[in-house]
């Protein structure tokens, strides 16, 4: 493994120019970038050859349902509109974090290009800002085969297909995924930068904040580098204060709009999500194993013990404590919240440090057959991700 300390002390580049260090560091990760690009075009290749026989437009798939059409009314309208249910629900758009919208908004008003198409183009770039940084962290730390062949684990996910649709997955886990890696390497105000703007991205961005305070934390403990370089080193409680600001910003700024202390989870409470420890998901499955045929509830009960089984061979593979608190949380917030249970799989789409237990194994393969297993998942995923998309319920 990469010696995390000596990776963090290293200047940008020899000359001290950090445009040449970044340059090369585009070069080293071009094969990961190619290959994930390669994934995502099956995905939309697919796609369009079902959308044509199904004649349904994979661009209003993409664009045009479920979240998206939330993201796009904000960015159009701003916050504000609020659906009333027969059921007595209350959908409210400030559910929805304001970053997506913001750039959407912006990117409209000065190229030609409507909300919902900006929203596509911001999908389409951080994707592959996301790629480049998973690569990153699995490069940085066990090497460069093992960084591409984690970038096209995370393209080929079963709904791998979000990552290309108007929503937010992609732009956070960008994020999330930068600012994981900054934490690793010490640049404290470049964690604390992408901690707040992941937290302004979706709620999930309190994971982002846990790994930088938990790295922080790290320094701080007996033979830390910044107990011995503290005054030289202030940025990392720059990047410690920085960190939570997104998320506090905008919880802090829906109990205003609402006048209530408790706003946000009150207008959650309306969507019918919230925080129960994963009592709603396990009396889902539950419902599901005692009522024939039983498919549905075994193969749920298979996902959720192979997530556990990842996790726990993460902390065997002795990822650094920022990378698990990060991974950990997506998940523990993934599993144990309530609401849409056909959506975990998405919000599971972050947690990209779990995935990285199957890299090191794949990239002990010769590269032929690593590649053979990597190219099957992957049209498998875009044959799911298009008969997903061609459903009925949102991802």
């Amino acid at each position: 493994m990469t010696d995390l300390a000596q990776a963090g002390a290293a200047p940008l580049s020899d000359d001290g120019r950090p445009g040449r260090a970044a340059g090369r560091a585009l070069r080293r990760a071009a094969p990961a970038l190619l290959a994930y690009a390669g994934t995502r075009l099956l995905g939309l290749v697919v796609l369009a050859i079902w959308g044509a026989f199904a004649d349904k437009s994979p661009h209003q798939l993409l664009s045009a349902r479920w979240d998206s059409l939330w993201y796009t009314r904000i960015a159009e309208e701003g916050y504000g509109y609020t659906l009333h249910l027969p059921d007595g629900a209350i959908h409210s758009n400030l559910a929805f974090f304001p970053l997506l919208p913001a750039l959407e908004r912006v990117i409209s008003a000065i190229a030609p290009l409507g909300a919902a198409d900006a929203g596509l183009l911001v999908s389409s770039v951080t994707s592959l800002v996301a790629a480049w940084g998973i690569f990153a962290i699995g490069d940085l730390l066990y090497g460069r085969r093992v960084g591409v062949t984690l970038a096209v684990l995370w393209g080929v996910l079963p709904v791998g297909i979000v990552q290309s649709m108007a929503y937010s997955e992609s732009l956070f886990t960008a994020l999330a995924a930068w600012g994981v890696y900054a934490a690793l390497t010490r640049r404290w105000l470049w964690a604390g930068l992408c901690a707040a703007l992941a937290g302004l991205t979706r709620p999930v961005g309190a994971a982002v904040v846990a790994a930088v305070w938990v790295a922080a934390a790290v320094e701080l403990l007996p033979g830390g580098r910044w107990r011995h370089a503290w005054r030289q080193d202030r940025s990392l409680l720059a990047g410690v204060v920085l960190a939570p600001l997104g998320w506090l910003g905008y919880v802090v700024w829906v109990a205003h709009r609402t006048g209530s202390v408790t706003g946000y989870f009150d207008v959650q409470n309306g969507w019918g999500n919230g925080f129960d420890g994963g009592l709603a998901f396990a009396g889902f499955i539950g419902g599901l194993l005692i009522e024939p045929p039983f498919v549905g509830g075994l193969g749920l009960l298979f996902g959720v013990g192979a997530l556990i089984w990842l996790a726990v061979r993460c902390v065997r593979q002795r990822q650094p404590p920022p990378l698990l608190a990060y991974g950990g949380a997506v998940l523990v917030l993934a599993l144990a919240a309530k609401g849409y249970f056909g959506s975990k799989p998405r919000l599971l789409i972050p947690a990209f440090p779990l995935l990285l237990p199957i890299a090191v194994a794949l990239a002990r393969l010769r590269p032929v057959r690593a590649a053979l297993v990597l190219g099957s998942v992957g049209l498998a995923s875009a044959v799911y991700g298009a008969f997903w998309l061609h459903g009925s319920g949102p991802p």
